[in-house]
């Protein structure tokens, strides 16, 4: 399937009906503030609301079904077929440069430092049998996912009774953002608690070869400020499956992501720096819209965050219920409320979205591991998925060693949800792949698995794969289908009160 998109035709009449052609000047200015972020450098963005004519999650479906279809997804509806051509080439880059540049940056390239821990286990298919013979696979994989190596089973989803280990890939980031990385290189400060001195940040990964006394705080800034989807500009839409610790299904619902990064943003799509005035001078740092597309009673639930760099101010958030007609703001507590229908709070979006700060639930950082684990591979066509037939299986896996830091941070602040949370970050890209939170009283809460969609020719890594939530209290699971586009939203777009009018 090809979608063809014309920009020019789209954004002229995008303007016309902004602007109110034919009425006041004024309504012609409000307009060209609309389109600010749409255009940059004499390039016209398409609108994201055109990609899908007939609408996103019945095309997704009829490429790929949200359980039991082992077809790719990222081959036959990636960027390439969606995009219109001229877009998809501004995002392509050369691939041997880019491999090139980025193991300069962080000194050193995945495959050449891995391989050491149970150097026997070659790639090739195993299933749970070869792992509960060898003891080479618990000595590989993290914990919590050795004991996901078997046949599906009750209480959770998401096991995995087969699967294949590749050879090790160099993971890279494109150009626009290893230029950004290199430029601002040594410039990223912290202060002598090791917290970020965010006006000396201007761009790329902070700390791209961490080191010294806070090397666990450098760590985890990589992964704050990560570009992952197309230097943080992206839509994004999910499905997700929940399941109760008898295998019923509980939950069957899809929401739609608007995601923007406001500062340091590579210039790959949009402005490079800073994503307008209005962003440069309240230093607003990352924003999102995160709506509920269904079930019935959920549709059109949207949450609105808006982050801020200044580690001492508080975030704010808003949430839209259809069913009061109204906008609530919600409080700093308010994050670590569940969401709907998922097994995680709204610190947990993207596996972790809470503020770094030394005032706002702050935390002990401390490296406790850095070696290699064997992780499920990023995805670069989709296939992955979860079987109901095998009892909610995860199919198609891929493994591959990957070279780890292991974090852990410690809440200081006893009133917050967690006591501690434990992060699985790659050292070549600065993603996390796994998460464990920690109740108040020690015992395992919650846990956050998330395999990448990876576009090679882009250099880029996104929300195009799955993710795997559980919840060890409640015995709940679930099993997270996800599909990405690069997008540049406005701030109309990005606005929870437009959004809110329009259901």
């Amino acid at each position: 399937m090809k979608i063809h998109v014309d920009i020019k035709i789209i954004r002229r009449k995008e303007a016309m009906k902004r602007a109110g052609i034919g009425l006041m000047c004024s309504f012609a200015v409000f307009a060209a503030c609309c389109l600010m972020a749409s255009v940059a450098a004499g390039f016209e963005y398409p609108n994201p609301k055109t990609y899908f004519p007939g609408g996103a999650y019945q095309t997704i479906a009829k490429h790929k079904n949200w359980k039991d279809d082992p077809r790719p997804l990222l081959t036959t509806l990636g960027p390439k077929q969606v995009l219109p051509k001229e877009f998809y080439a501004k995002l392509v880059y050369d691939v041997e440069k880019m491999k090139k540049d980025w193991a300069a940056i962080v000194g050193f390239k995945a495959p050449e430092v891995v391989g050491k821990v149970a150097p026997h286990i070659k790639p090739g298919k195993y299933t749970y049998k070869d792992v509960q013979k060898d003891a080479g696979f618990k000595e590989l994989l993290i914990p919590l996912q050795y004991e996901r190596m078997a046949p599906g089973a009750p209480p959770f989803c998401g096991n995995m009774s087969q699967f294949e280990i590749i050879p090790t890939r160099q993971y890279y980031w494109n150009t626009p953002v290893a230029e950004m990385t290199r430029a601002n290189q040594g410039k990223a400060k912290l202060d002598d608690k090791g917290y970020l001195v965010q006006a000396s940040w201007q761009g790329g990964y902070p700390f791209p070869k961490p080191s010294g006394k806070f090397k666990a705080q450098q760590v985890i800034y990589n992964m704050e400020k990560r570009y992952l989807g197309w230097g943080g500009s992206y839509v994004l839409w999910n499905h997700g499956i929940g399941v109760t610790k008898n295998h019923a299904i509980d939950h069957w619902g899809g929401h739609e992501v608007r995601y923007a990064m406001l500062a340091g943003r590579s210039g790959e799509i949009g402005p490079k720096g800073w994503y307008d005035k209005r962003a440069q001078e309240r230093g607003e740092s990352r924003t999102y819209l995160f709506s509920f597309a269904y079930p019935r009673d959920m549709a059109g639930l949207t949450t609105y965050l808006l982050t801020y760099l200044d580690p001492n101010k508080k975030d704010s958030m808003m949430a839209y219920v259809p069913s009061l007609r109204r906008v609530r703001k919600l409080t700093s507590t308010d994050t670590q409320d569940a969401v709907g229908g998922l097994d995680l709070i709204y610190d947990d979006n993207e596996g972790f979205f809470q503020k770094i700060s030394p005032t706002v639930y702050p935390y002990k950082y401390e490296l406790i591991g850095e070696r290699e684990y064997l992780i499920p591979a990023a995805s670069i066509d989709g296939a992955e998925y979860v079987s109901e037939k095998d009892k909610w299986e995860i199919r198609n896996v891929r493994f591959e060693r990957r070279p780890v830091y292991v974090v852990q941070m410690t809440q200081q602040d006893p009133n917050y949800v967690y006591s501690k949370r434990i992060f699985y970050i790659d050292k070549e890209t600065f993603l996390f792949y796994h998460v464990e939170n920690y109740d108040q009283k020690g015992r395992l809460y919650r846990t956050f698995d998330i395999t990448y969609g990876w576009y090679p020719e882009m250099g880029t890594f996104a929300w195009s794969a799955y993710n795997h939530e559980r919840d060890y209290v409640d015995k709940h699971s679930m099993f997270i289908k996800s599909y990405a586009l690069p997008a540049l939203w406005d701030r109309r777009d990005l606005s929870i009160e437009a959004f809110s009018k329009a259901k």
